[in-house]
Parts: structure tokens; C-alpha cells; sequence
């Protein structure tokens, strides 16, 4: 056996993605472990770990098992990775190159394709100068992937099949291989009632009102319950306006079905864009309605043409999106009037009334008067004796932030739990496709649905465990919030930079009597006031 191919300490590298089923075994995670586990074998070295992406597509980088592996290569764990072809490591030219030519090399670690004849133990070889090439071959063929997926779901969507997992409320999926929307009459009974209810004159916050009142669950509780209370709703389950408003707007109602209305930027960039309506796929009559043409028409000539976005204010207040309602947790809707009475207002008190949450009321005046003072109080503070005040905000940050981590922990617990299920549930999806109990297009669909969910996880996970990370009394984050603080001394107002800057948020409290001071609370992104 020659110097050049023994091997040392071996990861093995496995990946299968959603449309590899397609090319048979040859391409199961199995098989590609019998292969790299065969060669190691014939060369030595010692197997530390095998890293497995199943179900990522090739152009994602940001596959959990590839970025655990560049640790393990980083610490020196591992300093061998075996893979069965250049594809299997990924499909982004730009990504494999920067890997294979400056990342591994940078770790020390070799790498190997085989059968690509990739090793980067012998640059020299014909293999490596044509493996540019390779790359670049691999791309299109991911981006031809790509493009053949999007004309099948095309045409699948312009044959009437729906191709969305989630219906919508009033309906649910049928047996057939058409998947056509059926009728689902708990749900149906309230969309009907909704509509009746229009043509009695109710508008949509006063229809949420009484669907409240009446504890009809809303769509996402009415599915939290048929789901087995599986489904991770959050927020409340009260009935709001738009939602009612959206409701009484969807041709779905009618027996028609709406699709393609958003698209992904491309195969690279799965960001979701809205297309225009000339784009969209509607199939009339392809389900049956719950709502009669007759209502239909009635319920739209209430609205007199005035359905449609309020003008857009010039500017943002400064403290928008700020002020949360310490009751219900919602925030403070800006509401304008022609006068000096420019107010904040709980957003539940708006949509719901005082049933379900008090106004919170508070003018812009007052409020800006309050926050302006306060900053000003903190600004001479800090001139009068800097080193004081920090010491003081240190004390306040680190009381804060050890109730803030507690919180923190216990989300990081729960996110982490939810992207274990979710790598459950995609596996669960491919073995029920090997099996033959799912249909590929109802695997494809899961695996989609479950994978935006695990990156929307993972990235709640990340965020948290960044800030979890953040040492919360260091004395260098004091003075640099004391910088920022010195930065306004000589501003006459607040401005939206300025809230932005040193404010985290601010709850509003219910003034009890007429004379009583209402608990307003000011959290800085530094220490908290009262």
C-alpha cells in the first residue's frame, strides 16, 4: 500500500435529497455507506464519525451534518472525508470550489470523491483539473432539477390538482389522487355563518367579536385539534378582523382554486416573493362551494368599492412598533387624529374590545414627554459622574438579563426539541416513500413543509443561543451604550434613530382611576427604567 493512500482519521460524508429516489438504491444512504466503509477499509484509517443530511438538497450549505463536520475538522477530530461523488457533497460550483481548494486545505484535511477519482492527495491528477468542470455540470443539473420540479407542479396546479399541504379553513384534503378539496362541515358551518352574518350588517371586528364570544375556535385552533394539538400555533386563539375579512374576500368559497400566487427566487435563494395576479393558476369549479354565487355577489357589493389599503402615512413615529401592552402582550396601535389628541391604543382593545383588554390609552404628547425626560435624566446622570453611572447600569443589566436568560434557556429547550421532531418527521416521510406507503408527491410535500420550518427553528436557535452567549456585564458594552447616550445630548426631539438605538421596548399600563400614575415601563437595550 503506498504512503499516498492510507487514510488516518475518516468522516464519512453521507447526503440524499428529495428527488434522489428517483435514480433507485443506487443512491440510498445505505448503499453509500457500504461503499466509503469498503474503501476505508481496503486503505486503513480509523472511522471517527459519519455525518448524514438526509432529505437537503445539494445547493443548501447550510446543512446541520456539513457545518458539525467542518467543526470536527476545525478541532482536529477528523482530518480524512470520504464522500461517494463531488454531487454528494453539494451541487453549488461557487461552494464545493471554495471548500475543496481553500477551506480543507487551510484545516489540513483531505479530501476524497470517489467516483470522481477526486483526491486532494494528488493535486496533479486529471481528476482535479477536470473537477471545475464537474462542478459546474453538477449545478445545472440541480438547477435543471429545479426548473423540471417548478413545470410538473405547474402543470399539476393548471390540471386542477391542489399542491399546497395546508387548505384552506372550510376545507380539507381529499382521498383522491387529485387531492381535491373536500368539504369540512364543522368549519364550512362557521365560513357560512361568517357571510351571513355580513349581510346582516356586522362588520369584520364586530363578527370576531362574536365568534369569540361564542369560543369558536379559530383556523389555527380548529387545526391545532384535528392535528391531535400537535401543530405549534403560538399567539392567541381569539378570532381578529383580518382574518374574517380574509375570509369573506377568498374565491376559494366559490368552488374555485387559486394557486401560484408566490414563487422562491430561485433554486439558490428559497426567498418566498408575491407574483402578479396575471401569474396566477385558478381553476373554477374545481371543488365544491360553501358559499352560493348569489351570496357571494351580496356579501361584495356591502364593502361599495371601498375595500383597499389605508394611504400610507409620510413617516414612522418614533416609537412604532415599541410600546407593548403589558395585559395581553399585543402592541400599541398609532391612531391619528385631525387634532393634537394623536394617541396609542392596545391592538386586542381595537380589534376586540374592552372584553378581552383594556384601551391602554396614552396620547403622543404625554408619552414623548415621559421617554424624552427620561433619556435626558439618564444624559446627566452620566455627565455628572460617568464611572457611577456606569456601575449602576452594570447592577440593573445583570439583574435583567439573569430573568432574560432564564426565559432564553427555556425557548432554546423547546426550539431544539421541535428541530429533533422535524428530522424525525422528514426521515419518517422518506421511509414511508422507500416503502411504498407514500406518494412521491406527498413526500416532497412534507419535506418541504417540515425543511422552511427547520430553518425558521434553526434560526430562532441561533439567535438565542448568540444572545445566551453575550457576556451581560461587560464593563465595554457600558460605555459603548454610554456613546450612544452622549450621541443625542444636543437633540430637541426623539427621532426614530434614536428610539431605535437605546430603546428594546416599553409597556403601557392601564391608568386604574383618574388620578392615579399609571405603571409605565421603559426597557433599554442596556438597563431597564421604571
Amino acid at each position: 500500500m503506498s504512503k499516498r493512500n492510507r487514510l488516518n482519521k475518516i468522516g464519512l460524508y453521507m447526503r440524499l435529497s428529495r428527488d434522489d429516489d428517483k435514480a433507485g438504491e443506487s443512491m440510498s444512504i445505505d448503499n453509500q455507506r457500504i461503499i466509503l466503509q469498503s474503501y476505508a477499509a481496503e486503505f486503513g484509517g480509523e472511522i471517527v464519525d459519519e455525518y448524514i443530511d438526509d432529505g437537503w438538497s445539494g445547493t443548501n450549505f447550510d446543512r446541520p451534518n456539513i457545518k458539525r463536520m467542518l467543526q470536527d475538522a476545525q478541532s482536529g477530530k477528523i482530518d480524512t472525508i470520504i464522500v461517494k461523488d463531488l454531487a454528494r457533497f453539494g451541487r453549488n460550483y461557487i461552494q464545493v470550489g471554495q471548500y475543496i481548494d481553500y477551506i480543507f486545505p487551510a484545516y489540513g484535511i483531505r479530501f476524497i470523491a470517489l467516483n470522481d477519482n477526486v483526491d486532494t492527495a494528488d493535486r496533479s491528477s486529471t481528476a482535479m483539473d477536470m473537477m471545475p468542470i464537474m462542478n459546474v455540470f453538477n449545478e445545472w443539473h440541480a438547477a435543471n432539477t429545479s426548473k423540471k420540479i417548478r413545470a410538473v407542479l405547474q402543470a399539476s396546479q393548471r390540471s386542477g390538482k391542489y399542491t399546497s399541504w395546508n387548505y384552506p379553513y372550510g376545507y380539507k384534503a381529499g382521498v383522491d389522487e387529485r387531492r381535491t378539496a373536500v368539504i369540512d362541515e364543522e368549519a364550512a358551518a362557521v365560513v357560512r355563518r361568517i357571510y351571513d352574518l355580513r349581510l346582516q350588517g356586522h362588520s369584520a371586528r364586530s363578527i370576531a367579536i362574536i365568534l369569540s364570544d361564542e369560543g369558536i375556535p379559530n383556523p389555527a385552533a380548529h387545526y391545532t385539534r384535528l392535528d391531535g394539538g400537535k401543530r405549534n400555533i403560538g399567539g392567541s386563539l381569539l378570532w381578529v378582523p383580518k382574518t374574517v375579512r380574509w375570509i369573506l374576500a377568498n374565491p376559494t368559497y366559490l368552488g374555485h382554486t387559486l394557486q401560484h400566487k408566490t414563487t422562491r427566487v430561485s433554486y439558490k435563494n428559497h426567498k418566498v416573493v408575491n407574483l402578479p395576479e396575471s401569474d396566477w393558476i385558478i381553476n373554477e369549479n374545481a371543488h365544491p362551494p360553501i358559499i352560493s354565487k348569489e351570496v357571494w355577489d351580496r356579501v361584495q357589493s356591502t364593502y361599495n368599492g371601498a375595500r383597499g389599503r389605508a394611504a400610507k402615512a409620510s413617516s414612522v413615529h418614533p416609537m412604532s412598533g415599541l410600546l407593548v401592552c403589558p395585559d395581553c402582550g399585543k402592541r400599541l396601535k398609532f391612531k391619528s387624529a385631525k387634532d393634537v389628541n394623536n394617541c396609542f391604543v392596545c391592538r386586542t382593545y381595537v380589534d376586540l374590545g374592552k372584553k378581552y383588554c383594556t384601551s391602554h390609552r396614552i396620547t403622543e404628547h404625554l408619552l414623548e414627554r415621559i421617554v424624552a425626560e427620561d433619556i435626558r435624566s439618564m444624559l446627566a446622570e452620566v455627565t455628572i459622574d460617568e464611572d457611577k453611572a456606569t456601575e449602576r447600569f452594570l447592577r440593573e443589566r445583570a439583574k435583567h438579563s439573569g430573568q432574560s436568560r432564564c426565559s432564553d434557556e427555556k425557548q432554546l429547550k423547546a426550539h431544539k426539541n421541535r428541530l429533533a421532531e422535524l428530522d424525525k418527521l422528514i426521515q419518517t416521510a422518506f421511509e414511508e416513500r422507500v416503502l411504498g406507503n407514500l406518494p412521491e408527491s406527498v413526500c416532497i410535500k412534507l419535506c418541504e413543509k417540515y425543511r422552511a420550518e427547520a430553518e425558521a427553528v434553526q434560526g430562532a436557535i441561533n439567535a438565542l443561543e448568540k444572545r445566551l452567549s453575550e457576556v451581560n456585564t461587560d464593563e465595554a458594552a457600558a460605555e459603548e451604550y454610554i456613546q450612544k447616550l452622549k450621541r443625542y445630548a444636543n437633540c430637541e426631539r426623539l427621532t426614530r434613530e434614536m428610539c431605535l438605538q437605546l430603546i428594546d421596548f416599553i409597556t403601557i399600563g392601564e391608568r386604574t382611576a383618574e388620578n392615579e400614575e399609571r405603571e409605565i415601563h421603559i426597557y433599554y437595550k442596556f438597563r431597564q427604567t421604571d
